[in-house]
């Protein structure tokens, strides 16, 4: 697969300096997708508590907080990226300032929403891509269906996201961000704590138990049981 540049505009806010801290307190996620899939009210869901329906597109913010993992404070820096990639069969198109995001990175979040099929078949170029960037198999990348509410609209089934998922060897994950604050929440605290346990891991190799095992049927509520129950704490 061919990964070109793009020379066309494309806004990405600047990566701001780390917060004051210990050395590996920060924890940088990337949030990754097509356009209109929920990616910037993911985030402020998480942070917030609130759900925000509108907004401006392709803003690039990074998002800074102070998040509470496993008893200590931990500086949690979160990019938003704007849906600029084009995908065109075998060829996925990134332009440069994306790219260097996923090189900033430690941990990503790839969503789809299930009403918009084009947006999922836009993940699999993207992980790719990020495990050019990142050959290191242990980088926790969580494939999410985004938009799960609007099921009259539905596009993707939930067994497609599992089918890809499991082929990438990703956790994948059903969610609706207007309709479930905890979802959001889980999906977040799960990738802060995988990025936390590879920082922590001194580039030792972890034990493949260590990663949610994925059920083989598309069962969303078990997956959600699952996911939920390999959570230790809350981020707060």
């Amino acid at each position: 697969m061919r990964l070109p540049g793009m020379s066309q505009p494309c806004l990405l806010a600047p990566i701001a300096e780390c917060p004051p801290g210990p050395p590996g307190a920060q924890l940088r996620l990337a949030v990754l997708g097509a356009r209109g899939v929920g990616k910037s009210a993911m985030i402020v869901r998480f942070l917030t508590k609130r759900f925000i329906g509108d907004y401006e597109p392709n803003t690039g913010n990074l998002y800074s907080r102070l998040v509470r993992l496993d008893g200590d404070h931990v500086a949690v820096q979160i990019q938003d990226t704007p849906g600029c990639i084009q995908v065109q069969e075998d060829c996925v198109q990134v332009p440069d300032s994306l790219s260097r995001c996923v090189r900033w990175a430690e941990g990503f979040l790839l969503v789809y929403s299930i009403t918009d099929y084009s947006s999922y078949q836009s993940v699999q170029p993207l992980h790719q891509h990020i495990r050019k960037v990142h050959p290191d198999a242990r980088t926790p990348i969580i494939i999410v269906g985004n938009k799960a509410d609007l099921l009259h609209a539905r596009q993707v089934q939930a067994k497609e996201g599992l089918q890809l998922a499991d082929e990438l060897g990703s956790l994948f994950l059903e969610i609706s961000t207007s309709e479930d604050s905890q979802g959001v929440c889980d999906v977040f605290q799960y990738l802060c704590k995988e990025v936390s346990k590879l920082q922590h891991s001194g580039g030792t190799d972890r034990r493949r138990s260590s990663i949610i095992p994925r059920p083989k049927s598309p069962n969303m509520q078990d997956l959600k049981r699952r996911f939920k129950q390999a959570l230790s704490s809350k981020v707060k």
